[in-house]
């Protein structure tokens, strides 16, 4: 199992990124002090670093060349500074890749899959975007939903709602989010529809031997 070091200020954010890649079958280090970034690497021996470049007290282009003068770990900086000159600073400094925030979480997967690939890790996932929770897989490249050898095919719809739950499993995902996210991906759906998707899903689920898997949150959303 790879390792992953996330460095990420933001405690909610740094929480999600664990979650997501513990759900997709990594294993998570999330730094808490900053301090000494390099020393923690040395500690923690990652084969990948999520690192953002607004950090306390340091700069997360700078802790990416003190890291590159002691090992070639992967980086792939993941922050919310979307400028061009960051980007070319951030790989100036060593880094193998850029995402900017707000991510989508299949992407950012791929992402980490073909840095792992491309260098050298040839162990990476094959299918970098399958989701596990309770036993139940999400196979975001086939569109399937698996639990004791039994699977059930998703809709395009059906599939972004699961991927936003199964990615960020055990938060509460609010039905605008849901929205939101359907919208920006050109899939049109309003409130009502949101409701008939959640109830198809929930009724694929209880086909392949699962209830009661996705929780509603009143006034809140939906949790797994």
């Amino acid at each position: 199992m790879y390792r992953i070091l996330i460095v990420e200020d933001e405690k909610d954010i740094r929480l999600e990124l664990k979650l997501m890649l513990e759900n997709a079958l990594y294993q998570a280090e999330a730094a808490e002090d900053f301090s000494d970034i390099p020393r923690l690497v040395d500690e923690t021996a990652p084969d990948l670093i999520l690192l953002d470049i607004q950090l306390p007290g340091t700069d997360g282009l700078k802790v990416c060349r003190d890291i590159r003068k002691k090992t070639d770990v992967p980086i792939i900086f993941v922050t919310s500074r979307s400028n061009s000159m960051d980007e070319l600073n951030g790989m100036m400094m060593g880094g193998d890749d850029y995402i900017t925030k707000p991510y989508q979480a299949p992407i950012l997967l791929a992402r980490i899959a073909a840095v792992l690939k491309r260098t050298g890790h040839n162990k990476a996932p094959e299918n970098p975007c399958r989701f596990t929770w309770k036993g139940c897989e999400l196979d975001m490249l086939q569109g399937t939903l698996t639990y004791e050898g039994r699977s059930e095919q998703l809709t395009r719809n059906e599939l972004r709602i699961c991927c936003n739950l199964f990615s960020r499993a055990g938060q509460i995902i609010s039905r605008e989010e849901l929205i939101d996210d359907l919208w920006e991906n050109q899939i049109f759906i309003d409130d009502n529809t949101l409701s008939v998707n959640i109830t198809r899903i929930r009724g694929k689920l209880k086909e392949i031997g699962l209830e009661n898997l996705i929780v509603t949150r009143r006034g809140q959303g939906y949790q797994l």
